[in-house]
């Protein structure tokens, strides 16, 4: 497994090492000890799923405080765009984001810590999305922001208009009404 700094060093892209053949493929998608050697000290709680179609956008999703979530994400099936925006306020990198290309063929994974929003959106006909995260999901706490926050200025790469939303999506926040995420409360540990 190589471990892969992004342009926000907490934020880690993951590559299998691929064995293959005329059979089929093998490949370890996980193991605890690596990623602690490269990440940090983790429990994940919860894994989820989804499969959406081209141009479901899933995001810009966080849990609020005291039930952050850091995620590791992946593509199953097809191939996504995938984004983590810094919202820690007074984080070096505040309000910046990644972007990245997770890809079934590749078998790419992004870790994702606390503090940072997530979302995705399908490039391929279908895509089917998993990730772990180290808390339970809240409702109460469930919150974004808008996926076309000028401030943060994604390039989604496919026209808007194609773009498709959950009405819930369509009413985050900006990113400057977001205030509930300090950086020297998430600067300790990567997760």
């Amino acid at each position: 497994m190589k471990f892969i700094k992004t342009n926000i060093p907490e934020v880690i892209e993951i590559r299998p090492k691929v064995i293959g053949d005329k059979r089929g493929y093998f490949f370890e998608s996980f193991r605890q000890d690596l990623f602690e050697e490269h990440i940090g000290k983790v429990i994940f709680t919860q894994s989820n799923e989804s499969k959406s179609s081209y141009g479901v956008l899933r995001g810009l999703h966080f849990q609020k405080p005291p039930f952050t979530q850091s995620k590791l994400v992946r593509v199953l099936q097809g191939k996504v765009l995938d984004i983590a925006v810094d919202i820690r306020i007074g984080s070096p990198t505040y309000g910046k984001h990644v972007r990245i290309i997770l890809d079934s063929e590749i078998k790419n994974q992004l870790c994702i810590p606390k503090g940072f929003a997530h979302g995705f959106l399908v490039l391929s006909e279908t895509a089917i999305f998993a990730y772990k995260c180290d808390n339970y999901y809240a409702p109460d706490y469930d919150s974004g922001i808008m996926w076309n926050d000028k401030k943060i200025n994604i390039d989604w790469e496919i026209p808007h208009q194609d773009i498709q939303l959950s009405d819930k999506d369509k009413l985050r926040a900006n990113i400057s009404e977001i205030t509930d995420f300090r950086y020297e409360s998430f600067n300790k540990e990567l997760l």
